[in-house]
């Protein structure tokens, strides 16, 4: 009896598995009409046949309590419904996977999303062959359902146990509950499922060690690589360079600045990345136009082109350094590098033009400290390019097939770049940037501000016209002298193991080899 309550209990998680298949109303009406009158119906007389036939010597199975009529159409459900059950656990476990990758807790795997509308419809290649292996090397181990059966059982009660734990929590931090409530529910579920998992544990050695050992191997590579993921974003932030040292870059110490656009990527949100410290040290030039890129994935499945772009200055205008920051959403497709790069030029001339006239041609980036000079060691506020309206002839001309609505507007700049603006799926907007250079007739009309911001957007276009590059790091992390041996043991082999054989952030962002320039750096951890 104890592996039909775990079968139920495994059925019922199922169910909830397919709720990114599903609405909550359809499993609703399935589960009190359909199934749990059926599971009550079997339940029932399962119970009548062993109340008869409960004799030691009688060999008692579930089949044996089937009817012959009904023997082999029973057996047909059977397999359909661990087909389905099946199918809702992988979908479970893709879920789990996707999520622990998104809180930096799992190595970088490929996500592909289904559906257009619901978020939860994933399929992860890599862990469906896992899976694949996994249970086609459990089947050859084991080659008995008893021993399947107790593995099956000890994994599925701690999984229950666990979340109730973890329930009882969300009713303190999240429901604002009072703890007795938590109490409560902890000690009336927990205690019936650890009376269960004790039971379970029993079997132990009859197979019941293998969901612990699987567990325990997943846990520690979630733990690897968090560890070092933190420790490595920990590194960029305390060895980021600072805005003065960036302003200081010049030809008084051999500095050139060489034709072209520099993209550098990182996952700062502020400052300038170590590894771009690291280039300009190797290599005593950088680009015209700088550019640092951070790539951001949010909940949404699309994000309108028009919203996509968070722009801003990094020091003064003429210094022409840019900050980026680019969302996507999880069913929007990563660009070409020759789409990506017309579209960030397009939106960077979009900011340019706002910017000057917002500010009406004063530098933005200059603020008071409150010493009576100006400063430069803060950086302006982002601002969402793509719904910005202009006064005056622009410098430039976008033609647009189709121009949709903005939940953006009226929020054109944010403080902080942690802010998210949901959004929803609106029509693509398909823009093109053509620059414009005014005639030599105008040119004497125009003011100073015209002036400095043509200028700004001519140099864009010249660095657009001389190429385009990506700067990625190339990192390796070490633990530091003097770390224990399982630190060692974890950074060293493990993290580094699982960069190596995890998608890169190159393939994942498109960037062609031709293109690419990576910088080597050792993160000491």
């Amino acid at each position: 009896m104890l592996i039909s309550y775990l079968i139920v209990f495994a059925g019922s998680e199922a169910m909830f598995a397919d709720l990114g298949h599903f609405s909550y109303t359809a499993i609703q009406i399935a589960f009190t009409f359909l199934v749990y009158p059926a599971l009550i119906l079997a339940y029932m007389g399962q119970a009548a046949y062993l109340s008869i036939h409960h004799d030691n010597s009688y060999q008692i199975s579930f089949y044996v309590s089937v009817p012959e009529t009904v023997r082999w159409p029973v057996l047909i459900i059977a397999i359909l419904a661990s087909v389905v059950g099946s199918q809702a656990i992988i979908s479970g476990t893709f879920s789990i996977i996707n999520q622990s990758q998104s809180l930096g807790c799992f190595p970088r795997v490929k996500v592909v999303h289904t559906s257009d509308k619901i978020h939860g419809q994933i399929y992860i290649p890599e862990i469906n062959w896992i899976l694949m292996i996994l249970c086609i090397a459990v089947t050859i181990g084991f080659r008995d359902t008893k021993h399947m059966g107790n593995a099956s059982g000890l994994a599925v009660m701690a999984v229950m146990l666990v979340t109730t734990c973890l329930t009882s929590l969300v009713i303190i931090l999240c429901w604002h509950k009072p703890p007795i409530v938590a109490l409560s529910f902890l000690l009336f579920f927990g205690s019936i499922e650890l009376l269960y998992f004790s039971a379970s544990l029993t079997k132990f050695r009859e197979g019941a060690w293998l969901p612990i050992l699987l567990a325990l191997f997943l846990m520690t590579i979630m733990y690897v690589w968090h560890y070092a993921t933190i420790k490595k974003y920990e590194f960029d932030l305390h060895n980021k360079v600072s805005l003065e040292w960036l302003l200081a870059l010049g030809p008084s110490l051999g500095i050139a600045r060489v034709p072209g656009i520099g993209l550098v990527f990182t996952d700062l949100t502020s400052g300038i990345p170590a590894n771009f410290s690291r280039f300009v040290t190797n290599l005593p030039a950088f680009h015209q136009v700088l550019v640092f890129v951070c790539v951001k994935s949010v909940p949404v499945p699309y994000v309108p082109p028009a919203e996509r772009y968070l722009v801003g200055r990094v020091g003064p205008a003429a210094h022409r350094s840019y900050r980026c920051i680019v969302r996507y959403g999880y069913r929007d497709v990563h660009q070409d590098v020759d789409s990506f790069e017309s579209e960030l030029v397009g939106r960077l001339a979009d900011f340019i033009r706002y910017d000057w006239v917002r500010t009406h041609g004063t530098d933005p980036c200059i603020e008071d400290d409150g010493s009576g000079s100006g400063g430069s060691s803060s950086e302006c506020r982002l601002t969402v390019i793509g719904n910005v309206a202009f006064s005056g002839t622009p410098a430039y001309e976008i033609e647009e097939s189709l121009q949709p609505a903005s939940v953006s507007i009226g929020f054109p700049t944010v403080e902080s770049v942690t802010d998210v603006i949901e959004m929803e799926p609106i029509s693509v907007t398909k823009r093109r940037v053509r620059f414009a250079i005014d005639d030599e007739s105008e040119t004497d009309t125009r003011s100073e501000t015209d002036v400095q911001l043509q200028e700004e957007l001519e140099e864009l276009w010249a660095a657009q016209q001389s190429g385009t590059a990506f700067i990625l790091g190339h990192s390796h992390v070490r633990a530091k002298q003097g770390s224990s041996l399982v630190k060692r043991l974890a950074i060293n082999v493990g993290y580094n193991f699982l960069r190596r054989n995890c998608r890169g952030p190159d393939v994942a962002l498109k960037v062609p080899p031709v293109s690419l320039l990576e910088v080597g750096m050792v993160y000491i951890v």
